[in-house]
């Protein structure tokens, strides 16, 4: 990783934790009045996604409205044994009772034994640290996400990345050969397609 790849995550982190919690619940808003009306969304039956844990765009109004349009809610478990991604569909019940464990990484998890391959989801919202204006994505540093999406067909999810506008960089990110570009970007007052 270069010096200047590990200041822009140093400097995107510290900005994306000082974002103040009026901010946060406009821009999960904002996120959300445009989500409703992509098609992707729309015709998502089973819908993977993030808890918020680390100043990402907030996901509870998401997670909320998924349940009301009845689309099944697949939350990330990580995989001990090979460091990827498995999805595990939740219930309501669980989501307002909380019924999440901690994860050593600091991010709740859902409690179960066994998830689904991602490619059982339509679509997959993902929290990113940045992007750049070709749908190259930068992540908290684990390659979670990129070890996942690799064993995935090329079309299915659709990966749909959330953020605040300070997230999206003007410059091009080196792209190296594991890492698993986005479908959009989403941010409160942008959308962005990319071709993959």
């Amino acid at each position: 990783m270069t010096t200047e790849l590990i200041q822009l995550r140093k400097h995107l982190r510290k900005k994306r934790r000082h974002v103040s919690p009026i901010r946060q619940k406009h821009a999960e808003q904002h996120i959300l009045n445009r989500l409703r009306h992509l098609p992707e969304f729309k015709h998502a039956a089973q819908v993977g996604i993030y808890l918020h844990a680390f100043g990402e765009i907030q996901t509870r109004k998401i997670i909320e409205y998924c349940f009301q349009q009845k689309k099944s809610v697949y939350l990330p478990m990580i995989c001990n044994m090979n460091q990827r991604l498995v999805w595990v569909k939740i219930s309501q019940h669980q989501f307002y009772n909380q019924r999440f464990s901690y994860h050593p990484l600091g991010m709740q998890e859902p409690m179960a034994s066994r998830g689904q391959h991602v490619s059982h989801l339509d679509l997959l919202i993902m929290p990113l640290l940045a992007c750049d204006p070709f749908g190259t994505r930068i992540g908290m540093g684990g390659g979670f996400y990129d070890k996942t999406l690799a064993s995935t067909p090329y079309h299915r999810p659709f990966r749909l990345g959330l953020a605040h506008h300070f997230q999206l960089v003007p410059q091009t990110l080196t792209r190296e050969k594991w890492d698993q570009p986005l479908d959009a970007l989403l941010m409160p007052q942008q959308f962005l397609r990319f071709k993959r």
